[in-house]
């Protein structure tokens, strides 16, 4: 079992000390499901990346904004949660910020 609350509380601490201003931990790996922690300190960037083929983002702390193409900016405080565009896309801290980023990066054929 995974305490939520301590990681993310730990990753915050880390990510305050880290000279790139990040920490991150996966901390569910199922086959192709996989859940990851992320601290960002406010103002640092997930620059522009490809999306798996599902995925959503869940802001445990914080503040965050979601830019994508096309789609404009989101931005998501605690408690939200949304699924991500399947466009390219960046996530920024506008303040100190922890999510839950949960992917699925490919189903196996049968």
């Amino acid at each position: 079992m995974t305490n939520v609350d301590l990681l993310t509380d730990a990753h915050l601490t880390g990510a305050r000390s880290a000279e790139n201003g990040r920490s991150a931990e996966l901390v569910l790996h199922d086959g192709p499901l996989r859940q990851t922690i992320i601290a960002l300190v406010a103002g640092v960037e997930l620059g522009e990346h490809n999306s798996p083929p599902a995925a959503s983002i869940q802001v445990l702390r914080g503040k965050v904004r979601v830019t994508a193409l096309g789609e404009g900016d989101t931005e998501l405080g605690a408690g939200e949660l949304r699924v991500l565009t399947h466009e390219r896309h960046a996530v920024s801290a506008l303040e100190d910020s922890a999510f839950l980023l949960t992917t699925v990066t490919g189903v196996p054929t049968a």
